[in-house]
């Protein structure tokens, strides 16, 4: 009996390494964002308990950056609210996309993975589940990890906002766009998922120009998805 609990145990160490290993590349860039996070929120006047509170309930990094600036500039609450609540529409689309995936899973644990349910853990566990990966454990395991990396950068970045006014000269604004970069590259496993990817990036991109500043990225997402559905049944043809 001594052999199977030490046996087990061993299992569990290696595949909770596994899943932080996994995790990794989200820690690195929720750090260093989570902490301009953290800056932006107290330089907007924002007290830095909510601002650490917001990253613990509400978890949503684009979304809490643009709820700082809006804040900043004294938007009311409902404009604010009625932002961050279109911004997030896009987890509509990446629920959709990961639920063939969970049809076994509990509804309590599909309520506890909706909620730390992001751009970057999504690409993770897109990898993760087309390759049968869909264990709870290991999930839950690496979604903890990431927001506890998203919330220890928006502590320090608080306890530095007295300190730093302005990230942008660290370039830290821009890591956040770069690590879903990264997360994407592992995604395109073939030529036809790199036209979708650079269809998709030039259709927000066009969107956004043409004034469609909330909406651009959703937009830009459902039609390079319809119009990648439409290539591959014709290619199947």
């Amino acid at each position: 009996m001594g052999f199977i609990v030490a046996e087990v145990s061993i299992s569990s160490s290696h595949r909770l390494r596994q899943s932080a290993l996994q995790a990794m590349p989200i820690v690195l860039g929720y750090l260093p964002v989570g902490f301009a996070y953290g800056i932006l929120a107290r330089s907007s006047g924002l007290p830095g308990s909510l601002a650490i509170l917001m990253s613990l309930l509400v978890y949503a990094g684009s979304s809490q950056l643009i709820a700082v600036s809006l804040f900043a500039a004294q938007v009311s609450p409902y404009s604010i609210i009625l932002t961050t609540f279109i911004v997030n529409l896009r987890h509509m689309l990446m629920s959709a996309s990961l639920s063939p995936y969970l049809r076994r899973w509990k509804n309590s644990a599909l309520a506890a993975f909706a909620f730390e349910l992001t751009d970057e853990t999504f690409a993770l566990h897109s990898t993760r589940f087309a390759q049968g990966d869909t264990d709870p454990p290991d999930t839950f395991v690496i979604n903890i990890i990431a927001q506890s990396a998203w919330v220890a950068g928006t502590v320090v970045g608080v306890m530095a906002g007295n300190v730093i006014r302005d990230v942008r000269p660290f370039g830290l604004d821009y890591a956040l766009a770069a690590m879903f970069i990264a997360l994407l590259v592992f995604q395109v496993k073939a030529k036809k998922y790199l036209w979708i990817a650079l269809f998709s990036g030039a259709l927000s991109t066009g969107l956004l120009i043409l004034g469609f500043t909330q909406w651009n990225v959703i937009l830009a997402t459902v039609i390079a998805a319809t119009v990648g559905l439409g290539v591959e049944l014709w290619m199947k043809k």
